[in-house]
């Protein structure tokens, strides 16, 4: 085989690996367009070491290769999180085995085949995703949900108390609706802020908060389901 062959498997398989990559990033996940490349591209130059790196009777190439299915798990652990109730990461973990996958088969040349799974897998995850959401719970809890919330904090941390709850809801599937501040001593502010849900689901509403529970500058935060959303007038 030459180089520029090498080059050209090395190059699909970043490539793939981005795609699959780029979606993952765009929903704020932990393993985003990076890491998904560099594990496509990792794959793709151990099945090459494999096929091409040893010679003699001896030598086994399907070994290396064989390895990236079990090594990939400790890198997809990493990403696994417990959060309350609630185990996360599971699908970021999925992903980046799939992107494994996906370099393994440019590294070996089978590009249509590797092309092929880099649509399945990006299919997977935004096609999916709203059939997921539609048989995750009964019809009855699919309707969405409002939220309150509030969390009382110095006027020196307010700016960085709403930064951490918009930061928060990138993890999750709730939408900010509005956010505002309110004096209620010298001295001290509440942040109230109002969130939105496809459907109630009361664990990611406290997986989404809890962080600012840890904050010291916080000195109470809590939320509450409201019956309705709230409507705009026109």
């Amino acid at each position: 085989m030459t180089t520029w062959e090498m080059l050209l498997r090395l190059a699909t398989g970043v490539g793939l690996g981005a795609i699959i990559g780029f979606e993952r990033q765009f929903r704020a996940r932990m393993a985003g367009l990076r890491t998904n490349a560099l594990v496509s591209a990792g794959a793709t130059l151990f099945v090459l070491l494999s096929a091409h790196g040893f010679n003699g009777a001896t030598a086994d190439p399907t070994r290396v290769a064989a390895q990236i299915v079990s090594g990939i798990g400790f890198l997809g652990a990493g990403v696994i999180l417990r959060d309350g109730f609630n185990i996360r990461g599971l699908n970021t973990a999925a992903t980046l085995w799939c992107s494994a996958a996906v370099g393994a088969l440019a590294g070996a040349g089978m590009y249509s085949t590797a092309a092929a799974g880099t649509v399945a897998v990006v299919v997977v995850n935004t096609a999916l995703r709203t059939v997921a959401r539609s048989v995750d719970r009964p019809l009855a809890d699919a309707q969405d949900a409002l939220y309150a919330f509030h969390a009382d904090t110095d006027d020196a941390h307010e700016a960085q108390v709403r930064a951490l709850l918009v930061q928060s809801l990138t993890r999750t599937d709730l939408r900010l609706v509005s956010i505002s501040s309110h004096d209620t001593s010298p001295g001290r502010v509440q942040v109230r802020a109002e969130l939105t849900g496809d459907r109630r689901d009361d664990r990611q509403m406290e997986s989404a908060v809890s962080r600012l529970s840890l904050e010291p500058s916080v000195t109470s935060v809590g939320w509450r389901t409201v019956a309705q959303p709230v409507e705009t007038e026109q």
